[in-house]
Parts: structure tokens; sequence; C-alpha cells
């Protein structure tokens, strides 16, 4: 299981998270968990949501400065599109 991190904790692990978070998922989907333990993965699955929203928000503020140069954001087209 990933640790109880958020993305300000440098040793936060978008993909461990990512991975734990589908693991939670799948566990509820198969129905056989008790109520109370339905609760804490669904729980579980709010705070790892919540700390890979964080994670990709400032990720993405990071390529937004980046990216900008002059206070006019540059642009390029990704390599796979065309």
């Amino acid at each position: 299981m990933a640790k109880k991190s958020t993305s300000n904790n440098d040793t936060f692990d978008f993909e461990q998270a990512l991975a734990e978070l589908e693991q939670l998922v799948e566990r509820m989907e198969q129905g056989d968990l008790s109520l109370e333990q339905s609760l804490k993965d669904f729980e579980r699955g709010i705070a790892l949501t919540r700390a890979c929203q964080t994670a990709l928000k400032e990720a993405e503020q990071k390529v937004q400065i980046l990216t900008s140069q002059g206070g006019q954001e540059e642009l390029e087209p990704f390599a796979g599109d065309e």
C-alpha cells in the first residue's frame, strides 16, 4: 500500500497511489467486503484521489511556468500530434 502522504511531501509517489486506488476499486467492485471495510476503503480512495488531483494540479502549474516566456505561452504540438 502507498504511504498516507500528500503531494506536499517529497515522498509522495503518484504511480503507487494510483495503483493502490485501482486495487481499492477492484476490491469494492467485487462486493465481498463488509460495510465497515467498504467505508474504510472508500475513505482511503477519497484521500488517494485528492492527493493525486493535487499532484496533477501542481505538475500542470509547473509545466505552465516552464513553457511560458515573457508572459506569453509558447505551446508546441505534442510529438504524437499531426
